[in-house]
């Protein structure tokens, strides 16, 4: 299949991931609508490819009004949406017990309702298309839980279950869905978690061999899904470092 002239949407594409996504959708020939917090990252990463192939709009993914609004800078600009890729979120950790509410408040905001606003915004498009393909970022805690990450394994096992009923109900109407669970990334993520000692403890563990993916090896695997032919769903993609135990 080609990705030649497909719109997606990518969301958290100011860094890190969606970065590196939109990178490699260019360069197969895509049109990619980026959206993020930080405009002047997306301005940046937008003038580093020929006019018209990246276009941007700075978007708080827990603003439902704001994901409509991309989706109709993709529509208004390219005609359609072939794909929206839900892949902002946030990993603050910490112990249950330290009682971080407005940690666990946000990332319910972000992580599990960016997706949910994500769909709406672009399922009514796809709907009528009979086409689309929706993909979000869940994580290898979205099938393991472990110690200090509650929360957040728990935002990301919402986000395989959101993403798991959309499958169902939209995959007779020809909508794909694919859910993209990366392991171990150096990316810009660990800047959400505000214990200094634990930011420092997990950057020095992606120093050890085999034990921290790159950006562009996720971005690899969503371009793989984003490529199967129509008959063909990439239900979930999970990628780990070759050293990670969980």
């Amino acid at each position: 299949m080609s990705l030649k002239d497909k719109v997606v949407i990518i969301t958290g594409a100011s860094s890190g991931i969606g970065a590196a996504t939109t990178k490699k959708l260019v360069e197969n020939g895509a049109k990619v609508v980026i959206g993020a917090r930080r405009e002047e990252r997306l301005k940046s990463l937008a003038d580093q490819f020929e006019e018209g192939s990246v276009i941007y709009q700075k978007t708080d993914v827990s603003n439902l009004e704001d994901m409509k609004s991309l989706a109709q800078l993709a529509l208004d600009k390219f005609g359609k949406i072939d794909a929206i890729y839900n892949n902002a979120g946030v990993m603050p950790t910490a112990s249950l017990n330290e009682y971080h509410h407005d940690e666990w408040q946000r990332m319910v905001n972000i992580n599990i309702m960016g997706v949910l606003n994500g769909i709406e915004a672009v399922l009514p498009t796809m709907e009528k298309q009979g086409s689309g393909h929706i993909l979000a970022t869940s994580s290898v805690a979205g099938h393991v839980v472990y110690p200090g990450s509650a929360v957040y394994c728990g935002t990301k096992f919402a986000v395989r279950a959101i993403m798991e009923g959309l499958r169902q109900e939209e995959g007779s109407k020809g909508i794909k869905s694919t859910i993209i669970s990366p392991g171990a990334v150096d990316t810009e993520l660990y800047k959400s978690i505000s214990d200094e000692k634990a930011q420092e403890d997990l950057i020095e563990s992606w120093k050890q061999p085999n034990m921290a993916l790159r950006a562009e090896d996720i971005a690899d695997g969503v371009i793989y899904a984003l490529d199967s032919a129509d008959h063909t769903s990439v239900s979930e993609v999970l990628i780990r470092p070759t050293a990670q135990e969980i």
